[in-house]
């Protein structure tokens, strides 16, 4: 794996960045969905974790902390898999949405797992450098 600078660079971050603004969009377009303040703040919480737990861990001090944190952003996974679930069972989302999405998470929490397995294998302890560069 090169040097990655900034959590940006991560695919994981990537991918998670456009399911949180996919189900912004949905919710803008539906009045039902944003009608449902908690299970649409719900959505926005934990789509907006899986980002941020990336990120927060990338700047931690070292790989075990950067693991934890993700490991968190893959829990975050799983809440926000659970959640389309629902907004579906209540037609906020189509059937092809959710399976478009799941099949999403369903990537981000493989490369969140892959790189779980490279930090916990790698004998670089911190992947970014010691100043910040963003």
């Amino acid at each position: 794996m090169a040097t990655i600078k900034c959590f940006t660079e991560l695919e994981s971050w990537q991918k998670a960045r456009k399911i949180c603004k996919r189900l912004v969009l949905i919710a803008n377009d539906r009045i039902e969905f944003r009608r449902d303040r908690f299970l649409y703040d719900q959505m926005r919480r934990s789509s907006g974790s899986i980002m941020d737990n990336i990120a927060e861990g990338f700047y931690r001090e070292g790989n075990k902390e950067f693991i934890l944190f993700l490991g968190y952003a893959k829990g975050s996974c799983g809440e926000l898999k659970s959640q389309l679930f629902r907004a579906q069972d209540f037609n906020y989302i189509t059937v092809e949405e959710l399976t478009e999405m799941q099949n999403e998470i369903k990537s981000i929490n493989r490369l969140i797992f892959g790189l779980q397995n490279y930090l916990k294998k790698s004998e670089i302890k911190v992947m970014r450098f010691k100043e910040p560069q963003d």
